[in-house]
Parts: structure tokens; sequence; C-alpha cells
């Protein structure tokens, strides 16, 4: 499971999320393929090896997965049955800020019939909805 080795805080507040399409991390950078969110979302990290295990399982430990997304958010629980009060509950799990945009994952190495269904299945697996992208290749003309 992924965690932080350490943090600056180890309870941060929750934070409203941003609905806005984001800036960074929305192109395919690394892979030939990626899968990138649609909406914003807590991506939270049972659900990120939940993907990652789908996509790996499926092009059968062929080609090469990147992971673009990392749980750095601690989120709090407090025990069932516990009365009201007495202060915030301890770290429950961590979590991942998605927001509109963001290439979650990328894959790469593998056929395009492949990749195209490995993203397909990793994006069931996510909270979010979810779109499949290609590499912008440098000498491609649109005509």
């Amino acid at each position: 499971m992924l965690m932080p080795k350490r943090t600056r805080y180890r309870k941060p507040q929750r934070g409203a999320i941003n609905h806005q399409m984001t800036t960074n991390g929305a192109e395919v950078s690394f892979g030939e393929f990626g899968l990138q969110a649609a909406e914003a979302a807590w991506v939270d990290s049972r659900q990120i090896e939940a993907a990652r295990r789908a996509i790996t399982h499926h092009v059968r430990r062929g080609g090469k997965v990147w992971i673009r997304i990392f749980p750095d958010k601690a989120i709090t629980a407090k025990p069932a049955e516990t009365r009201m009060g007495s202060g915030k509950g301890a770290p429950d799990r961590w979590v991942a800020v998605v927001r509109p945009g963001r290439v979650m994952f990328e894959l790469g190495g593998v056929r395009p019939d492949v990749a195209r269904e490995a993203l397909r299945k990793a994006g069931h697996k996510l909270p979010v909805k979810t779109k499949i992208i290609e590499r912008e290749s440098a000498g491609e003309t649109h005509a």
C-alpha cells in the first residue's frame, strides 16, 4: 500500500475538492497510453493498488506501468459508536487528491488493444470517471 514515509502534519484538514481542470500532469509523459480522470475525487491507496494490479494482470507482466498519483493526504476517522467530542480521530487511510484532467496511470510497451483494455479495467477500480488517452506524437499532422 502506498503511503508517505513521513509528513509535516499528522492530521491535515480536509479542504474543499477543487473541480477545475488541472494544469500539471494532464499529458501522457512516460508511456504511450494514459488513464485520465474526468472528475475530481479522493483516490484511496487501496484503490490505486487495485487498479495497478488490474493493469499488470491484464498485460501479463509485460510492458511498463507508471503510477502518476501518490496518496499523501491522511484521512482521519473516529472509532464506531464513539460519543461526539473528545478531539479529532486517528489517521485511518491515505488518499491522493485528483482533479479533472489528471493522468493517473500510464502504460507503455504493449499493443494498443491490450493497453486500452487494461486501462479500461483499471478505470473500473477507481471512484472517478476516466478517459483513455494516447500520447501526442511529435511528428504527427492532423488533417
